[in-house]
C-alpha cells in the first residue's frame, strides 16, 4: 500500500470552525484512504480545546499532533489567524505521546521517549512540538544516550506574553511535549539551514543568568545593540524592537562550527531572554540576515530532505521555520515556500508554521542537536 498525504487550511473566527473546515479540505482531498497521522498547526489566538474539538470530531482517534504558530504554511504560502491540517495514509503505524513534564524537566521528558523506543525492536522516527517558551530544549537534547531520528520544533506564539500550546487527539496545554513515533513503511528524511551571516561586530558576553543574556561588552545587551543599530537603549525594551531583536541573532563558534542562539524578546530591564543558556566570557558574532540568502537556505534545506529519501517520491513536506523567517519576510510572506517548491515541485504538499527552535538528529553526534534561527524541513515518503 502506498503512502499519501493531503493538506488543507481554514480561517474562521473561531477555532472549532477553522479546525473543522481545515480538516473537511485534507479529508476531501485523501478521498478513501483513511489518515494514519494528523498534524496540526493552528494559529495562537485561537483556543487549543476548540481547534482540537473541530478537528478530531472528523478524524476520531486518529493518531494528532499539533502546535501553536503565529502563522499557518501551505504549498499557497503563509496563513495568518489559522489552522492548517496535513493527513498522512498508508501501511505505516503511528503511536502519540503526551508529555506534560516537559517544562519542568528536558531531562526526563528524554527519558520516557528513549526507554519507550528502546523497549521496541524496530526502528522508528520521532516527530516531536514543544514549548517555545517554557523548558529546556538543551537539556533534552543532551540527555539522549542513543542514537535516534528524532526531529521537531518549539510552538511559538505571542512573544509579549508567551502564549503557546501543543495538542493531541486527546490533550491540549501549555509546558508540554506532544511525540508521534511512526515505523513501518514510511521513510522521513530531513533538512536544515539558516539564512545568516556574521556581519564582523564582535561581542563579549559578559553577563549571563540562566536564559536571559544581560550584558554585552559589560554593558546591558540592549544597550549594545542601541550602539549598532542607532535606536536609543530604552526603545528596546517595547515592541517592535523588543521582537525584532530575533532577526539579530549570535553567533558562537564551537568545535562543530558556529551555532546560532537568538533572543525570544527584550525585557524592560534591557536584558535579552533566550531559550538556550550562553556561558559568560565567551565571544558572539552579531548575524544578519536576508530574502536572498533565506531562499537559498530554504532550498539548500529541501535538497538535504530529498537526498535522504534516496529514490523515493515524496507524498509531504513538513516545514518548521523560525519566526525570524516571518519578520524578515514580511514583505514577501511565503517566499521561503516558493524556494521550496523550486526543489520539490508544485505536486508535493506542504504544511507548516514558525518555531522558537528547532531540533534535528545529528549525523555526527549520538544526540540531537538544538537550533535557532534554521528552517527544518521533513519530506515523508514510502519506504
Amino acid at each position: 500500500m502506498s503512502i499519501f498525504a493531503s493538506v488543507g487550511s481554514a480561517q474562521a473566527l473561531d477555532g472549532r470552525e477553522a479546525g473543522l473546515q481545515a480538516t473537511h479540505q485534507a479529508l476531501n482531498k485523501l478521498g478513501a484512504n483513511a489518515p494514519a497521522l494528523a498534524i496540526v498547526i493552528a494559529s495562537h489566538q485561537y483556543q487549543a480545546r476548540e481547534v482540537l474539538n473541530g478537528v478530531s470530531s472528523l478524524v476520531g482517534d486518529t493518531p494528532t499532533i499539533g502546535f501553536s504558530s503565529p502563522a499557518g504554511l501551505t504549498h499557497y504560502g503563509q496563513h495568518p489567524h489559522s489552522v492548517v491540517v496535513a493527513l498522512l495514509s498508508g501501511s505505516f503505524q503511528s503511536e502519540t505521546m503526551w508529555l506534560p513534564g516537559y517544562a519542568q524537566s528536558g531531562r526526563e521528558t528524554a527519558s520516557k521517549i528513549e526507554q519507550y523506543l528502546t523497549a521496541r525492536e524496530e526502528r522508528q522516527s520521532v516527530i516531536f512540538f514543544a514549548d517555545g517558551f517554557n523548558g529546556d530544549a538543551e537539556q533534552f537534547c543532551n540527555s539522549f544516550s542513543s542514537n535516534l531520528n528524532i526531529t521537531g520544533g518549539l510552538s511559538s506564539g505571542d512573544l509579549h506574553t508567551g502564549n503557546t500550546y501543543q495538542l493531541t487527539a486527546n490533550q491540549t496545554g501549555t509546558g508540554a511535549m506532544v511525540a508521534s513515533l511512526l515505523r513501518g513503511d514510511i521513510k522521513v528524511g530531513i533538512g536544515t539551514e539558516h539564512g545568516w551571516d556574521p556581519v564582523g561586530s564582535q561581542l563579549r558576553v559578559t553577563r549571563s543568568r540562566g536564559f536571559w543574556l544581560r550584558a554585552l561588552d559589560g554593558k546591558p545587551a540592549s544597550e549594545s545593540y542601541a550602539n549598532l543599530f542607532g535606536y536609543p537603549a530604552r526603545d528596546w525594551a517595547f515592541p517592535p524592537l523588543s521582537h525584532l531583536a530575533r532577526l539579530y541573532p549570535l553567533g558562537i563558534e564551537q568545535n562543530d562550527g558556529l551555532i546560532v542562539r537568538s533572543p525570544i524578546r527584550v525585557e524592560a530591564d534591557g536584558s535579552f531572554r533566550m531559550n538556550a543558556n550562553i556561558r559568560d566570557g565567551i565571544d558572539a558574532y552579531l548575524l544578519v540576515g536576508s530574502r536572498a540568502t533565506c531562499e537559498q537556505a530554504a532550498q539548500n534545506a529541501a535538497q538535504k530532505a530529498l537526498l535522504q529519501l534516496g529514490n523515493s517520491k515524496p507524498v509531504l513536506a513538513l516545514v518548521l521555520a523560525d519566526v525570524a523567517w516571518q519578520m524578515l519576510l514580511k514583505a514577501n510572506p511565503g517566499a521561503e515556500i516558493s524556494a521550496i517548491q523550486e526543489i520539490l515541485g508544485n505536486d508535493v504538499p506542504i504544511a507548516g508554521g514558525y518555531t522558537l527552535g528547532q531540533i534535528t538528529s545529528d549525523e555526527t553526534s549520538s544526540k540531537p542537536k538544538f537550533l535557532n534561527q534554521h528552517i527544518v524541513v521533513i519530506v515523508f515518503a514510502e519506504a
